[in-house]
């Protein structure tokens, strides 16, 4: 989860990391530092504890500047968040250091084992054993510092992706990769490591990710590739069309709020040229799984994290009403320690925003070894997730660089109902007048959503009201209940207010207890006038909201335009525009984003960063 930086090349080194540096801040963001060799070959070591900008105050009062350097910004696992704890890691000389990303899990008896051959080592990570075996392997005779890293590589247990330099080597970076992400930046004479697309956009467009047991040299003359073994590698370079410009603020405040304005731009980057307007087709070419496999499949499994396990439980909703095929969801992080039914006639869907999450990806290995065919559907083209499956579908949502993930969410639940209608469509069990419908109703969101940003002062008038509440309740029924689940990990993310997401129906076994005149329900009580299921629904739902008031709660329901019933039982409404039921869940979360949104901001919290928390969940 920490960010890494690296550069080779005729630049002002300094400059160039703590601007990437900043690009990956949402990585990380308990300490930071910066690793330079100078004109005389000497390796100048900057290091901060908290924020960034104590490392760029470090750097103020004493400059440093080079030709190649690396930079690191650090969500700690092994080891508290204090200036020696931060990287990069020294050896005992002095003259090698690494930045890390991920956890060595072997790090206690290859601690001992340097300690034994008189290492002093002095912090309390796990990353500093690295540099003192590289050093010990050089001692020993290896060549160069790339060989003496193949060896530091083959004894470390765990998952780690490193950037390495030494001041005896000049001009020459090496990276490693064994979990998570590593992304090389070729430019005109002047290479790039990252841990993340958005640092290398502004200086090259021209990207390869290293596969997992992969090694890469940069130095002023390219980028050699080799695996653990030292077998040369081709690597698989690729453009990036992101505009640079999509992964800064754009004048917004935050990332976050940005990223939620966002939304009708990713949604329709997401359906645009994968429908046919006039004959309702879904086109998914890119996925390289043929229909007839799919006409073959007899059960789905869908398994991701967080916020994208959400998106998979509504999901789940829209296969099973469009395709009626069976769906299960999974935790992706509990996957694998089970023993879980599957052939080779389950499709398994992989959802991850980056495409690097450690729990998803360890998931589709466990799928793969069974004999599933992995489908996923990611925002990151050659990230790891796409490369381990058998066939893709991207979001079209550009960077998202506020820790709580909104527009991928949207775009994730997009992809979902468009892989939905076409596994209908291929299964035969859906007509054309009907897919024409759904397409058109599809390509309206957009506009839709667009409409609901107007509200977003009203929104904020909410927040100003229910911001110093201790708890919140969400309720939804149906596909609106993974909306209620997303609507209170959004507001316990970034403003710190516990908050629970709940089956509406199960509100009389349990939590009905916790009600009274201090405890917000946010309802979310949406209905479908032409769906007989989604009137039932709400009908209930209804109900509930009555039984909230009646112990003193009070409800915050967001309704469908037009609703005249539940205005009369709720606080506060807040309308989203008519749509069909299972569109309805890409409207509604909207203004539950909003609402976390503007409660964080008053209450003082950092929405883009929050506390102990970190973008790619890049270790288990």
């Amino acid at each position: 989860m920490c960010g890494i930086v690296g550069y080779v090349g005729d630049k002002q080194v300094v400059e160039v990391i703590l601007d990437g540096l900043k690009k990956l801040e949402y990585r990380g963001y308990d300490s930071a530092g910066i690793a330079v060799v100078d004109e005389q070959g000497d390796l100048e070591i900057r290091r901060a504890s908290g924020k960034l900008r104590n490392l760029e105050e470090a750097v103020r009062l004493r400059p440093l500047d080079g030709t190649y350097g690396v930079g690191h910004t650090r969500w700690a696992t092994h080891g508290r968040p204090t200036e020696e704890n931060a990287h990069p890691h020294r050896d005992c000389s002095g003259r090698i250091v690494v930045v890390h990303n991920g956890i060595i899990e072997n790090f206690m008896p290859l601690k001992q084992r340097l300690q034994s051959l008189d290492h002093t080592l002095v912090t309390e990570t796990d990353t500093e054993v690295i540099a003192h075996l590289i050093e010990e392997y050089l001692k020993e005779g290896e060549d160069n510092l790339e060989s003496a890293v193949l060896r530091a590589a083959a004894d470390l247990r765990g998952i780690f992706a490193l950037a390495i330099m030494s001041a005896d080597e000049p001009e020459k970076i090496v990276a490693v990769r064994q979990g998570p992400p590593i992304v090389i930046g070729l430019g005109q004479n002047e290479y790039f490591v990252a841990s993340d697309v958005p640092p290398v956009l502004y200086h090259t467009r021209d990207v390869f990710f290293l596969g997992d047991g992969e090694v890469a040299v940069l130095t002023r003359e390219g980028v050699t590739v080799t695996d653990f073994e030292g077998n040369q590698v081709t690597p698989d370079v690729q453009r990036i069309t992101w505009d640079p410009i999509m992964a800064e603020k754009g004048g917004f405040k935050h990332y976050m709020l940005k990223e939620i304005y966002e939304q009708p731009r990713a949604v329709r980057d997401t359906i645009v040229g994968r429908v046919s307007p006039e004959t309702g087709r879904v086109y998914l070419d890119e996925m390289e799984i043929s229909a007839d496999e799919f006409r073959r499949f007899t059960s789905v499994k869908i398994i991701a994290c967080g916020t994208s396990l959400h998106a998979a439980m509504a999901g789940k909703y829209m296969i099973e009403e469009l395709a009626r095929i069976p769906v299960e969801t999974d935790y992706a992080s509990e996957f694998r320690y089970r023993d879980p039914i599957i052939d080779d006639r389950t499709l398994t869907i992989a959802i991850s925003q980056s495409g690097e999450t450690a729990d998803t990806l360890a998931a589709v290995r466990e799928a793969k070894e069974k004999g599933a065919k992995i489908l996923a559907i990611c925002n990151v083209r050659g990230s790891m997730l796409m490369r381990e499956s058998h066939g893709t579908i991207l979001t079209h949502a550009g960077p998202e660089i506020g820790v709580a993930s909104t527009k991928a969410f949207t775009s994730q639940m997009t992809v979902l109902y468009l892989l939905a209608l076409y596994m209908a469509q291929q299964l035969g069990v859906i007509s054309e007048e009907a897919s024409l419908e759904h397409v058109n109703a599809l390509n309206s969101l957009p506009v839709k959503m667009e409409s609901l940003l107007g509200y977003d002062d009203d929104i904020e008038q909410l927040a100003r009201e229910f911001h110093r509440a201790q708890d919140f309740l969400y309720l939804g029924r149906g596909i609106n209940f993974p909306i209620a689940l997303e609507g209170a990990l959004k507001l316990k993310e970034i403003s710190y207010i516990h908050a629970e997401g709940y089956p509406a129906g199960e509100m009389k076994h349990g939590p009905n207890a916790l009600i009274d005149e201090e405890l917000p329900v946010v309802v979310i009580a949406t209905r479908d006038e032409n769906n007989e299921a989604s009137k039932l629904r709400f009908e209930k739902t209804l109900s509930n909201m009555v039984e909230v008031k009646a112990r003193d709660g009070v409800v915050i329901a967001v309704v469908t335009e037009g609703d005249t019933e539940a205005r009369q039982v709720a606080d506060h409404c807040i309308e989203v525009p008519q749509a069909g039921d299972l569109f309805s869940p890409i409207l509604s979360v909207v203004p539950l984003q909003l609402l976390a949104y503007h409660i964080g901001v008053r209450r003082g919290c950092d929405v883009d960063q929050p506390r102990n928390l970190a973008k790619s969940v890049t270790v288990e």
